[in-house]
């Protein structure tokens, strides 16, 4: 069941809101997209102005030290907002994509897809992060919505973790499950999230599909991120709890509010 503080295990989430998560795993403490600040409007010089309906879980200061940051990209507030920027700064090392790393700085280090860095576990022997494909929105979008990375982890006698960053594409999943066998924990990008763009097409997964690609992963638990706090997030917890459902999943599903925990 989820907690309040964030529990000791081989493999533990910490909800922070939005695409924002503390991951335990291993030893080593890894931050998702961190986005810590107030609700408001953002308004870029080019592109559609988002809007952050609820704060974060946890304030910047109170995650504390991390070994390393996974950005899914770097172009987009609900990603990456002002004071996740600082967090970044803070942080020993930021793996993304090779454009993002580009834009960031020394350390930022970019993967292509199926490109591996080693990381070293406390205790001794290494944790492996390894990009994979992921695609923020239809076929084609990249010169709109730009490139993004999902991440796998993996090491000696710890589980297989997914996750997925801002991905809109099955294919992208299947292709995983198929170079990577099954997962044992998927962290799913979800929410649905529409726009004007690309007339409405989803820019990352929805609910069903969140189901869908637990079975493709074979995943043992699911733990979906990126589905509250955002105007442009059309579906949400329930839409999550009732697509699991129908799909008779629903023991495998690990929803989480900002500022809860779970050893998954």
């Amino acid at each position: 069941m989820p907690t309040s503080a964030l529990p000791a295990s081989v493999l533990s989430v910490h909800a922070v809101g939005g695409p924002t998560a503390v991951i335990e795993y291993g030893g080593l403490r890894l931050l998702t997209d961190p986005t810590f600040d107030e609700p408001g409007d953002y308004v870029p010089e080019r592109g559609l102005i988002l809007s952050k309906l609820a704060p974060s879980g946890l304030a910047a200061d109170q995650v504390g030290p991390v070994d390393a940051v996974l950005l899914s990209h770097d172009q987009h507030a609900d990603n990456l907002d002002t004071a996740g920027r600082l967090a970044l700064a803070k942080a020993p090392l930021t793996v993304t994509t090779p454009a993002s790393a580009a834009r960031l700085g020394a350390a930022a280090r970019g993967l292509a897809p199926w490109e591996s860095l080693e990381l070293a576990r406390p205790a001794g022997g290494t944790v492996v992060v390894t990009a994979v494909p992921a695609r923020h929105g239809p076929e084609g979008c990249e010169p709109v919505t730009g490139d993004v990375t999902g991440f796998v982890l993996t090491g000696p006698g710890l589980p297989t973790v997914y996750v997925s960053g801002d991905n809109a594409s099955m294919g992208n999943v299947r292709e995983i499950a198929h170079r990577v066998g099954p997962v044992d924990t998927a962290l799913l990008f979800a929410g649905a999230v529409r726009t004007r763009l690309f007339g409405g097409a989803l820019l990352t997964l929805d609910s069903a599909q969140a189901a869908e690609a637990t079975v493709v992963l074979g995943a043992r638990r699911v733990v979906p991120l990126h589905f509250n706090s955002w105007m442009h997030f059309t579906e949400g917890a329930a839409h999550l709890r009732v697509a699991f459902e129908a799909a008779g999943l629903a023991d495998r599903l690990v929803l989480l509010a900002p500022g809860e925990s779970a050893a998954v």
